[in-house]
C-alpha cells in the first residue's frame, strides 16, 4: 500500500498494516468501548476465529450467529473486525478453508448495516482476496450497502483500482435499486484505465439483471448502449468479451428495442465470422460470448 493512502486511512481512524501485522492485532475489547457482549463471550469467539482448525472456525462463525441478534451496532463491528482476516486466506494454498469463508461472507452480512462502512474501508486495504469476499458480503446486504458504496465513489475513493473494486461490488447486489449506480458505470465504462474500464463494462449486464424492462431511463439506456457498443471495439479481449456478455444481458432482460436488438444480432454474427466479410474476432473468449448472446437477440 502506498503511503497517501496509508496516511488517509489511518486519518479515518483505521489500523493499516501488513496482513501478518493485521492478523497479529488483539482480539480483546476495550472495556470503555461499551457494547452489550460479555468479554467472556468476545474472548471465546476471538479465539476461535484466530485458529487454523476449520472446525474451529465453524463454532466461532456459529457463535456469532448466535451473538448477532443481541448485539448492538458497537458490538456488531467488533464481531466483524475478528471476522475480517478469515477474508485474507488464500484458497489456493488452503482449499480446506473455502467453506470456512463462504460461511464468514454469510455471517458477515448477516450483521447488518453497522458494518457497512468497516467494510467499504477494508476494499481500499488492497488484498484481492479479501476485496472479493468483502464485496460479495456487501452485495448479499441488498439496497441498504448501494448509498454507503456509491458516497465512497463520489467522495473519497481516490484511485481506479479502488473505484473498480466498488463498482464490482455494487454489480453483486440484486435488487432494482441498483439503477441509481448505473451513471457511475457507464462513465467508468469509457475510463482510460484498463481495471476499471473492464469491470464497469461487466457492471453494466450486471445491473440489467436485476432491473426490470422499463427501470432503465431513456436517456441512461441509451448511454448505456453506446458505450457497450463503443467496447466492442476495445483493444483488450476482456473488455470486448464482458461487453457482449452484458449488451447480450441488455437484450435478455428486456432493455433493447426490437431494432436494437437486430442490430446487435448483426453485430454479433460479424464477430462470429457469419456475415458476407468473414472477419470474425480473433479472441476465442469474445466469441464465446458472442455465441451465447445470439440467443437473445
Amino acid at each position: 500500500m502506498d503511503q497517501a493512502k496509508r496516511a488517509r486511512l489511518e486519518a479515518k481512524g483505521w489500523k493499516v498494516g501488513t496482513v501478518e501485522e493485521f492478523l497479529g492485532l488483539s482480539s480483546e475489547p476495550n472495556a470503555s468501548e461499551g457494547g452489550s457482549m460479555q468479554p467472556e463471550t468476545y474472548h471465546t469467539i476471538s479465539t476461535l476465529l484466530a485458529s487454523h482448525d476449520p472446525a474451529d472456525l465453524h463454532r466461532g462463525l456459529a457463535l456469532v450467529q448466535a451473538e448477532a441478534p443481541g448485539a448492538d451496532p458497537q458490538g456488531c463491528e467488533r464481531l466483524c473486525e475478528v471476522i475480517l482476516p478469515l477474508f485474507y486466506i488464500d484458497p489456493l494454498d488452503h482449499p480446506e478453508h473455502i467453506p470456512v469463508i463462504e460461511e464468514a461472507i454469510m455471517v458477515v452480512a448477516g450483521l447488518g448495516e453497522a458494518v457497512i462502512p468497516p467494510l467499504i474501508q477494508n476494499l481500499e486495504m488492497g488484498d484481492v482476496k479479501a476485496q472479493m469476499a468483502i464485496a460479495s458480503a456487501l452485495g448479499w446486504m441488498g439496497a441498504k450497502a448501494i448509498d454507503p458504496l456509491l458516497a465512497e465513489y463520489a467522495a473519497t475513493c481516490p484511485d481506479p483500482s479502488c473505484k473498480a473494486f466498488l463498482l464490482y461490488a455494487l454489480g453483486k447486489i440484486k435488487t432494482p435499486e441498483i439503477v441509481k449506480a448505473a451513471p457511475l458505470a457507464v462513465e467508468a465504462a469509457r475510463s482510460a484505465d484498463l481495471e476499471l474500464r473492464d469491470t464497469a463494462t461487466r457492471a453494466l449486464g450486471k445491473f440489467a439483471e436485476s432491473i426490470p424492462a422499463g427501470g432503465l431511463p431513456d436517456e441512461m439506456r441509451a448511454a448505456a448502449l453506446a458505450v457497450l457498443l463503443d467496447n466492442l471495439s476495445d483493444y483488450s479481449p476482456g473488455v470486448r468479451a464482458k461487453a457482449v456478455r452484458s449488451l447480450g444481458k441488455l437484450a435478455q432482460h428486456g432493455h433493447l428495442t426490437p431494432r436494437e436488438k437486430w442490430d446487435l444480432a448483426a453485430r454479433l454474427r460479424r464477430i462470429l465470422g457469419q456475415d458476407e466479410q468473414f472477419e470474425w474476432d480473433r479472441a476465442y473468449v469474445v466469441r464465446k460470448e458472442a455465441q451465447e448472446a445470439v440467443g437473445y437477440v
